[in-house]
């Protein structure tokens, strides 16, 4: 592969560490780690490829439970009717997990629970509830399993990344799609348009006419000018897959991911036999399935006999789970590898710089806060599928969030789950904590949207004409300059006007600003700041939340004011000076 700016954050620091092989790397144990529960100290490197996931409790790990109990709770409210008079989703089931433990199973409501389209309950005796152990269809989380069997073909020298797809599959080429590379089908700058017309189950009367038609869709922009998400290129890269390894894209998936991984739940178009534990999806008359169930819900990969490259695999929470560890631990879990270190770092590597909001790996979607909450950085990395389901790895904790939902049952027009994503992620960002630069504690707000928290000190009469200087460490982890903290001040009451801010820190603005927003650094800045002296003034803190997406919020610790070298307010000694609104005093 071509070198690339590696925004993971110096992963390859323990690439060379990764191994299998050693009897010491069994012996290691991540859960003594001084960092463990630390969310304002990101980690560097992989997690030791022997650590194997254990259960726990949050505060095994430094976590504080609160949070997580909050979430629950959420989720729980979620699946009950609100004012539409149905719930936001049928049942779901939640996992949560840091250092190497899982620190919450959560199951509520209900795997199977309507009869029809309209939402008809069906008897109680005829429904089943969610377990822990309850099947998913996870729709487009799918892709990550394709994009993994793809890199272990560039790792075996069989694909390169940077090649054109029609070296491995001649047939793409057709309707100008010569130069559309293998990174491009990974990444969704291939220029395709997001899905193909018609569907392939009405258009098209088998499968063989169904997969020609997927290497004969054409492009809607030209290639690596646009990223726009398309299923059409994890459909192809799905027949890439098959036609270099030379077997089936279910078969290849089963003997190189989920088999070694020990994922016994995980797979294409699953029995029978397991019926009995797999979430009910959605009730469809177009075309005439009705109540799916067992079946993979996505249509396309339904036509295409339920294996394909964009859906089709089910899987458990506790299976995703060892595969989200395995990404922790640099492609490997229970004594097997699956990808090498350095592939799993390509994985998160942005490709797409020059589309700033559509950050990707290869496969993996990076730092998307619709769904990643306050878990959101640079380097984390997820999916989501349409069914109501959610993959969230963050290494600079070494945490993952699975939300798994039936959301589309019984049908897909009761609304989005964004939130409930959000919150779940969120919930495990707030549990780890953030340590107080001076002193026992320092003050938080961690608001939802549309909210605004005020910290405000007493007025201050400044002596020998100022300027007061300002001195403070602030901790920022929000959605951006849409929520912003700042600093103000006024001699009347009445008017606010911002202060211009100096910040110094790890991910800290340059020069002058009148705002502090931001997420992805979790460090601490040094902030100061000079407000003229033209009389009594008092000064406020306030940060403040736009409708969409909030992060883990923001601290403030360590306030000094001092004019001409005297102290006029020292927060540390005399917190009563400070007025809250919003705002708490927290040791984490």
């Amino acid at each position: 592969m071509r070198a690339r700016k590696v925004l993971v954050a110096t992963l390859s620091a323990l690439v060379a560490a990764a191994t299998l092989t050693s009897a010491g790397a069994a012996a290691i144990t991540d859960h003594h780690d001084p960092l463990a529960g630390r969310f304002d100290r990101p980690r560097t490197g992989f997690a030791s490829p022997a650590t194997t996931l254990r259960e726990g409790r949050p505060s095994d790990v430094g976590l504080d439970r609160r949070p997580i109990r909050d979430a629950e709770q959420f989720l729980k409210n979620w699946t009950q009717p609100d004012a539409t008079g149905h719930p936001h989703f049928s049942g779901a089931v939640g996992l949560l997990a840091h250092d190497g433990v899982v620190v919450d199973r959560y199951a509520v409501g209900g795997a199977l629970r309507y009869a029809d389209a309209n939402g008809t309950e069906l008897p109680p005796d005829q429904q089943v509830p969610m377990r822990d152990d309850t099947i998913f269809d996870l729709a487009s989380i799918s892709k990550l399993f394709t994009s993994i069997a793809a890199l272990q073909l560039v790792e075996r020298g069989q694909v390169d990344v940077d090649a054109p797809v029609a070296r491995y599959l001649p047939e793409f080429a057709a309707n100008g799609k010569a130069a559309v590379t293998v990174e491009q089908l990974l990444t969704h700058t291939s220029g395709f348009d997001a899905d193909p017309v018609p569907s392939l189950w009405q258009g098209y009367p088998d499968i063989p006419s169904r997969r020609k038609a997927v290497l004969d869709s054409p492009l809607k922009n030209a290639p690596g000018t646009t990223y726009l998400y398309s299923d059409l290129n994890l459909l192809n890269l799905g027949f890439l897959v098959e036609k270099v390894a030379g077997a089936p894209l279910d078969q290849v998936v089963h003997d190189r991911i989920t088999a070694p991984l020990g994922l016994t739940d995980t797979g294409y178009n699953p029995p029978a036999s397991k019926l009995d534990r797999i979430a009910a999806t959605e009730y469809e008359s177009n075309p005439p399935r009705g109540l799916v169930r067992g079946q993979v819900h996505d249509e396309n990969a339904w036509s295409l006999g339920g294996v394909a490259g964009h859906a089709g695999v089910f899987s458990t929470a506790g299976d995703l789970a060892g595969l989200a560890q395995a990404i922790l631990n640099g492609g490997a879990y229970r004594g097997h590898r699956i990808l090498r270190p350095d592939t799993v770092e390509s994985m998160l590597t942005n490709y797409n710089q020059k589309f700033p909001d559509d950050s990707h790996g290869l496969g993996f979607e990076l730092d998307q806060p619709w769904y990643m909450g306050a878990l959101s950085s640079p380097v984390t990395a997820g999916h989501t599928g349409f069914t109501g389901t959610t993959l969230v790895i963050d290494p600079e904790s070494r945490s993952f969030a699975l939300l798994l939902t039936n959301r589309v049952h019984p049908t897909r027009n009761w609304g989005s789950i964004n939130t409930a994503r959000q919150v779940w992620a969120t919930s495990l960002a707030k549990a780890m904590a953030v340590r107080p630069v001076e002193g026992r504690d320092a003050w938080y707000a961690g608001l939802g949207d549309s909210a605004t928290a005020t910290l405000s000190t007493q007025p201050l009469a400044p002596r020998a004409g100022g300027p007061l200087h300002v001195a403070f460490s602030a901790f920022v982890d929000t959605e951006g300059p849409s929520d912003p903290l700042q600093l103000e001040s006024t001699t009347d009451g009445v008017y606010w006007q911002p202060v211009q801010l100096r910040a110094t820190g790890p991910g800290a603005p340059s020069g002058e600003v009148t705002s502090l927003s931001g997420h992805g650094h979790r460090a601490w800045w040094r902030v100061t700041a000079d407000v003229p002296a033209t009389g009594v003034t008092t000064l406020r803190w306030r940060y403040s939340t736009d409708p969409d997406y909030t992060g883990r919020g923001v601290s403030v610790d360590g306030v000094k004011v001092t004019e001409r070298g005297r102290t006029v307010l020292d927060g540390e000694r005399n917190p009563a000076a400070l007025t809250a609104s919003g705002w708490v005093l927290t040791s984490r």
